[in-house]
């Protein structure tokens, strides 16, 4: 079987994702999650023309004005002021009727209730105009929009209380393998721990999902169906079996996801690590057969799980976005597969400089700890020097 490309694999996986269900939750409680439908203000900001400054507000008039009051935030000048007159105002306080400007407190020479200016400001100055933020009515945040610290500040300012967001994709995560045991358990001479399920978990969480650990399915292609008919019956929007999706007689992934009705996509990808990783659907649900070596499960998951939640959120940023680096160190050539080289970054006069850690092979987790960053190297490119341009993803 031909192998697939990155990018054909990355737009199978993408094509014709269905967003998840909408629901209502509190704005305190809407960080990080991502919202379902355009939000539009419900007021207008500022909603009427504030002072930008501490100082003086004025109309028409030359030489000494006359001071008939103030302005405070939450506290509006009473009346209006007329030609002559002058107003007290601090910075917020809404702009007395009247009053086409506002001069800084450092510039105005004050006797008594009358005031004058060094130089008067042209009309408009330090106004901030009713609207300039925004209108009621208008469309302040769109679908699909994450919510972090700006924009939860902006709906607040729109005064909404509640926001409608999409529901949190479901992912079921599988460890497969007779060799694996829970962290914290009795670990046999033979064996080793489950930790993929762990960093996966963590990768959901933080594009959006939510994770659900089914626990280890032994090497038995029965045990495996149950597990998986455990998470299609749980209401999962995504299954994803840990290893087994290979060619050995102990990988089963591809065989059990058969036998519970899923529709084969791809597997196999010209990538490096995470070569048999394996895509199908049963229904709107995605089913994933992820690499057993840990760091080619954690890679194959940046790649490809991570964006495939973002896409059922909605989102417009889905893929992850590829910087530029300078080179550290030599590279050899590259081959038909598109590599993914666990790296560290460091800042070195300005400059991001990015070197592969000393070993790639794919089962050790200590490189991957050790790394922060991902260097991409294309199908075919050649050799790369030190100091050459390429690209990254950061961790």
């Amino acid at each position: 079987m031909a192998l697939m490309s990155v990018d054909d694999a990355q737009a199978a996986l993408l094509a014709g994702v269905a967003p998840t269900g909408s629901e209502w939750v509190k704005l305190a409680a809407a960080g990080g999650r991502t919202l379902a439908a355009d939000l539009v203000a419900l007021r207008t900001q500022p909603p009427t023309d504030l002072s930008a400054m501490d100082g003086y507000a004025f109309g028409p008039g030359d030489g000494w004005f006359t001071v008939t009051g103030e302005s405070a935030a939450g506290h509006a000048f009473a009346g209006s002021l007329g030609p002559g007159e002058a107003a007290r105002i601090f910075t917020g306080a809404p702009v007395p009727d009247g009053a086409d400007r506002v001069a800084l407190q450092e510039d105005a020479e004050r006797q008594g209730d009358r005031v004058r200016f060094e130089s008067l400001p042209p009309p408009g100055a330090n106004i901030r105009r009713r609207g300039i933020d925004f209108a009621e009515g208008a469309v302040g945040l769109a679908a699909g929009t994450l919510l972090g610290v700006g924009a939860l500040g902006f709906a607040a300012a729109m005064n909404h209380a509640r926001l409608p967001v999409r529901r949190r994709p479901r992912v079921a995560l599988i460890a497969s393998g007779d060799e694996l045991a829970a962290p914290g358990a009795a670990i046999l001479p033979h064996q080793i721990v489950a930790s993929s399920s762990v960093a996966l978990a963590k990768l959901v969480a933080d594009a959006g999902g939510e994770a659900i650990d089914l626990g280890i399915a032994p090497d038995n292609l029965n045990a495996l169906r149950r597990h998986i008919r455990t998470a299609l019956d749980g209401g999962a929007d995504v299954v994803a079996v840990i290893g087994g999706v290979s060619v050995g007689d102990h990988d089963h992934t591809r065989a059990a996801f058969a036998a519970e009705g899923v529709e084969p996509g791809f597997w196999k990808i010209a990538m490096r690590p995470g070569k048999p990783l394996m895509h199908g659907r049963i229904g709107n649900v995605h089913a994933l057969g992820l690499p057993g070596n840990p760091v080619s499960t954690l890679v194959t998951g940046l790649m490809f799980l991570a964006p495939l939640v973002r896409a059922m959120l909605g989102r417009a940023d889905v893929l992850p976005v590829a910087e530029t680096a300078v080179l550290g160190a030599p590279l050899a050539a590259n081959d038909l597969r598109r590599d993914f080289l666990r790296a560290r970054q460091v800042i070195e006069a300005g400059r991001p400089i990015v070197t592969p850690v000393r070993s790639q092979d794919s089962s050790l987790l200590s490189m991957l700890a050790e790394a922060n960053a991902l260097i991409v190297r294309r199908e075919f490119a050649p050799a790369a020097a030190a100091g050459d341009a390429v690209e990254v993803f950061r961790l």
